[in-house]
């Protein structure tokens, strides 16, 4: 998804000109044209990735309610790294929309399993 969005589309245009990506310093005294994976999912000098992370898919997560209680802390501090370059109702906004593109591909994805199970039935 970030190679695709607009933050990988200029990472990757981008990524080496020592102008607009300096890899020779640290993440935190970089300034960069525009965010690495590193700099919303490392944050901190942090090694978890997930810690970061939005999409829930280990042990069938991905079709929780992505907007329980138990999720608020996560949620919060995934809005909290858009919030360094962008307002808080845009960070809102695309976490909603996340959420939606989620659960559609959660339905998508038990749909095509579905398709196999019923060729495989039939011998397919």
């Amino acid at each position: 998804a970030y190679d695709i969005g607009l933050h990988g589309v200029v990472y990757q245009v981008n990524k080496w000109d020592p102008k607009q990506f300096d890899w020779t310093k640290k993440l935190v005294d970089a300034d960069y044209v525009g965010p690495t994976r590193q700099y919303c999912h490392m944050r901190g000098g942090h090694h978890n990735v997930q810690r970061f992370g939005t999409v829930y898919t280990s042990m069938g997560m991905s079709m929780a309610d992505r907007g329980a209680p138990i999720w608020k802390e996560k949620r919060d501090c995934w809005m909290s790294v858009c919030d360094d370059c962008h307002s808080p109702r845009f960070a809102r906004e695309n976490l909603q929309a996340l959420d939606e593109s989620v659960k559609d591909a959660g339905l998508k994805y038990r749909e095509t399993f579905k398709v196999a199970e019923d060729l495989i039935k039939d011998g397919v």
